[in-house]
């Protein structure tokens, strides 16, 4: 459900009115009692509620929410847009019974909802957000986060930094093993045979043969060529003001990006509306929206669920293809 005092219940319930959703998945609500039963009352009266104490109890019907309440906060603690620490607590508490939900196959994924950094530190963690949280507790050493809308797809090489820390987090090792974890998570769960991943440039013109910068030429160039060397389908790097139009245009499956908004900027322009976001690496499935907490907008009811349909759609596609490899 993510925060409970963001638009995660709201845009849960908004996303299991869709009938849509239950042709696709068993989709099981891991939150609070009366922050859902709330925005229930104020958007969709027509849906049902009900509790269950597993996963196997779920009607999973479309018309009924199944739920399974890890919180009955108070009121004080469900005031809109005013994050606390027991909601902080509340919030991890859904994150980690969801993985070790999946982990031990009782679910075939997790899907999440905008969780707040600072209900995080309220609650006593320090994890800068849910990747480094997911990470540590699947026991994943590499992980990367992809967003995707539709065929548009971006992993970043950097995340949550500052700009100016950028050049010295690249390094020819750590681009390399992104390269691999992306093809492989390309060709794995995204269905894609022999995937093309276009690389962009930090600096601009790609430095113009180092007239802007030596990062091409001393890790990214280096990383590419590494890459090709060892069979991956990676080329790069390219300018980024005119990568990012060359995949929109089919010529990529996906784009690495150096830093954060050089990758979601346009990633947002297109798909500000459905894009997900998606933890490569670990050994669960896990899909999230691709925005924050809104806190703006909480309470309102003017969230668009947009992007965790999709992120649910994006999910039980992968639990599909992986269903099937095992099968095989």
């Amino acid at each position: 459900m993510g925060d409970p005092v963001g638009v995660g219940p709201e845009i849960t319930v908004q996303a299991l009115s869709d009938p849509a959703v239950y042709q696709s998945c068993r989709p099981l609500v891991l939150g609070d009692l009366h922050a859902l039963t709330r925005a229930c009352q104020e958007l969709t009266p027509e849906l049902t509620l009900r509790p269950v104490e597993d996963a196997s109890q779920g009607l999973y019907q479309a018309g009924t929410i199944d739920l399974l309440p890890l919180s009955t906060l108070s009121p004080e603690d469900l005031n809109h847009s005013h994050p606390s620490a027991a909601g902080g607590r509340a919030m991890v508490s859904y994150i980690i019974t969801a993985i070790d939900l999946a982990l031990n196959r009782e679910v075939a994924g997790m899907v999440t909802g905008p969780i707040s950094k600072t209900s995080l530190n309220l609650a006593g963690y320090s994890y800068p957000g849910h990747t480094e949280l997911l990470a540590d507790r699947t026991g994943a050493n590499e992980v990367a986060m992809m967003l995707a809308g539709g065929t548009f797809r971006v992993v970043l090489a950097t995340i949550h930094c500052a700009l100016a820390e950028v050049p010295e987090r690249l390094t020819l090792d750590g681009l390399l093993r992104l390269f691999r974890l992306t093809c492989r998570s390309l060709e794995h769960d995204f269905g894609l045979d022999r995937p093309s991943l276009g690389v962009a440039a930090l600096n601009p013109h790609a430095s113009e043969g180092g007239l802007f910068g030596e990062e091409e030429k001393e890790v990214i160039i280096p990383a590419v060529l590494e890459a090709r060397g060892q069979g991956l389908p990676v080329s790069g790097p390219f300018p980024a003001d005119t990568l990012f139009w060359r995949h929109s245009q089919g010529e990529f499956d996906a784009i690495c990006a150096m830093y954060h908004d050089q990758g979601l900027i346009p990633l947002k322009l297109l798909h500000f509306m459905d894009a997900v976001n998606v933890t490569l690496g670990l050994p669960i499935i896990r899909t999230s929206v691709d925005h924050g907490t809104a806190y703006d907008l909480a309470g309102t009811g003017q969230a668009h669920p947009g992007s965790l349909k999709a992120a649910i759609f994006m999910a039980a596609e992968i639990a599909g293809r992986r269903a099937l490899k095992e099968k095989a």
